[in-house]
């Protein structure tokens, strides 16, 4: 690496540090300045730090070989996660989650269940997921950071004793990185994360532009069009994959047919089931919830979750496209060759890219970037998951008088040591990626039927919701390990089959076990508390099957009306998938020269975007708080 380049990464790193321990005085109040900031900061800032923390170094590695591999339908592999879920929290639940204030998502399932012991069990499990979900990326953090950075630096770090090494390269450059962020994260609480978060985000939009503008400059449409296809340009798809590749770029054709995505409308169908649910179901009890209780207002809880939408897809995108247009012309020649390629193969493009094909200067900011997306992304779950052990467990349980000074020293005690077991697990290598996926597959997999049937039924109760989430992660976490364990088994039986099949399309059994946990929970036990439910349905008023609730509260109040309000949700929801897929689409297609597709997906944007306005911010400005 040049001079320059280790200087500018240098710079960011001390600029980043120094921002966050110069702000952290504002944390010192109590809890709520701490992990809320307050709830004084402004939505836009609030905003731009949502989308800074999901611009990730791993995922935007994952999307660069997705991109590369599927052409411009990639994009729709992101709705595994779902993406859109970030639309349906814009249009509604953002409104909903806000109009609770409180300070953790556990602590808000108390407004919804009550405090009696089936209140408190729904309490505990949302608890110690967010604990274990933050403490499992903590690990996959350390173990990513590492191997970055130790790319992208030029000095040895491993540490020696005699012939025997303490330390690799990679886990001292991971401990040096995560002490550094952790030091600011918990010094200032949320004023720090968000203030450090604005910066590395402006960072990463300098560093995507220039990406775009070099790739741009320096590829022609010839060379690009040499070696994709007009169906890799294609958006459309039918019931099949159809062929991406041209004939001497086989080895590619090949992969697809081997990564189990061939049936590509039976995989959009499934990912529109799961996504639906999932993006009701609201979001996981982490950095994107704390956000949403961090706005001052419920309008402004609706007005950064849109602003979230609007700075993330192009700007990233951007990056994404720039990288792979480098690797299209340069790589693409010598990765056909690899007849044995993998999918994790095209998780290195970005890494080598970097090495190998971006000049000096551009080099630095764009490392400084990807080095911000990394702390960013770290800095919010640090920030979150310690509000769940202090605020749900410790002052709930074990001490609930105490000083501000107190709680906040034991928060700060709290994020050390979620971050000392993060890295702790990090250091077994091995695991991690087992872990990851069972964060992913398992706990999340989980998570969805019963958090959708808490907004939408009033007679779901507490143990419900228990047995609802705990059904689902037994099921999602045995599935898991008969992937794991898909090796072993013999071919052709029923058990190697099932082992092979793609996560995706085991959902709804997840799903279904998940159900019937909920509702066996739900009719086995009373009902919640007619109290809780009146009070938490006049507060958040969410649409559904309310009646016999809104029945109570009509006839104390003739004035008091539900919400009928979600026909218009979904329709915004459905264009705002649409606005939300042309700013991805938009930059795809730019850099790729494929100027009429360009057009038409602007043209789609600023359609969707004049819908929007009046059907969703219109409607938000009319919100009384």
């Amino acid at each position: 690496m040049d001079i320059i380049d280790v200087s500018i990464i240098v710079a960011y790193i001390l600029l980043s540090v120094g921002i966050g321990i110069w702000i952290s005085r504002k944390a010192s109040k109590g809890l709520d300045d701490y992990f809320l900031g307050g709830k004084t900061i402004k939505w836009y800032f609030l905003g731009l730090s949502n989308g800074s923390g999901m611009f990730d170094v791993s995922g935007t590695s994952w999307m660069i070989g997705v991109l590369f591999l599927y052409g411009v339908k990639s994009f729709m592999f992101m709705w595994l996660w779902p993406i859109w879920n970030q639309i349906f929290v814009m249009m509604f639940l953002a409104v909903w989650i806000r109009r609770s204030k409180v300070m953790t998502g556990s602590e808000w399932i108390l407004t919804r269940f009550g405090s009696d012991r089936a209140g408190k069990a729904s309490h505990i499990i949302v608890a110690i997921f967010a604990i274990i979900s933050t403490i499992g990326f903590i690990a996959y953090f350390f173990e990513g950071i590492g191997k970055f950075v130790t790319i992208i630096l030029p000095w040895d770090l491993t540490l020696h004793y005699g012939d025997l090494i303490l330390l690799t390269s990679e886990r001292s450059y991971a401990l040096i990185i995560i002490l550094l962020t952790t030091i600011y994260t918990v010094k200032g609480g949320m004023f720090s994360v968000v203030a450090t978060e604005v910066v590395q985000y402006l960072i990463m939009i300098v560093a995507g532009v220039l990406i775009a503008g070099y790739a741009f400059i320096n590829y022609t449409d010839l060379q690009i069009n040499s070696v994709i296809t007009e169906e890799w340009k294609n958006v459309f798809f039918g019931w099949q994959f159809e062929t991406q590749w041209g004939d001497k770029f086989q080895t590619f054709n090949n992969l697809i047919d081997s990564e189990g995505y061939k049936m590509f409308g039976a995989f959009i169908g499934m990912t529109l089931f799961k996504g639906f649910f999932a993006s009701v179901a609201g979001p996981t009890p982490s950095y994107d919830l704390q956000r949403i209780l961090s706005t001052k207002s419920v309008k402004e809880a609706a007005y950064m979750s849109g602003f979230t939408n609007l700075i993330l897809f192009i700007p990233r995108y951007l990056l994404i496209t720039g990288i792979v247009v480098i690797a299209l012309v340069n790589l693409a020649p010598e990765l056909n060759a690899n007849t044995g390629l993998t999918g994790a193969d095209l998780e290195l493009l970005m890494p080598k890219v970097v090495n190998l094909y971006i000049p000096v200067g551009i080099k630095g900011i764009l490392l400084a970037g990807l080095l911000a997306a990394f702390m960013s992304g770290f800095s919010a779950f640090v920030n979150a998951g310690p509000a769940y052990i202090v605020n749900d467990i410790y002052k709930k349980y074990f001490k609930p008088v105490a000083t501000n000074e107190h709680y906040i020293k034991v928060s700060q005690i709290s994020s050390f040591l979620v971050v000392g077991l993060g890295v702790f697990m990090g250091f077994f290598a091995d695991s991690i990626n087992s872990l990851t996926l069972w964060i992913t597959s398992a706990l999340y997999g989980g998570y969805v039927a019963a958090n959708f049937l808490k907004w939408i039924w009033w007679r779901f109760n507490g143990w419900g919701y228990f047995w609802g989430m705990f059904a689902g992660l037994v099921v999602a976490s045995l599935q898991f390990a008969l992937g794991q364990a898909k090796g072993s088994l013999s071919e052709g039986s029923f058990l190697f089959e099932l082992a092979h099949v793609q996560a995706i399309y085991l959902f709804p059994v997840i799903f279904g076990f998940s159900i019937l946990g909920c509702l066996l929970g739900t009719f086995l036990s009373k009902p919640t508390d007619m109290e809780v439910l009146r009070s938490f349905y006049k507060n958040v008023r969410p649409w559904g099957f309310w009646n016999p609730v809104y029945k109570t509260l009509k006839a104390e109040d003739l004035t008091f009306e539900k919400n009928n309000d979600f026909w218009t949700d979904m329709l915004n929801c459905a264009i705002g998938i649409v606005w939300q897929s042309s700013m991805i689409l938009l930059p795809i297609f730019f850099i790729i020269r494929d100027y009429p597709k360009a057009i038409t997906a602007l043209v789609v944007f600023l359609v969707t975007t004049t819908i929007l306005k009046f059907t969703w911010l219109d409607k938000v400005r009319r919100i009384e708080d």
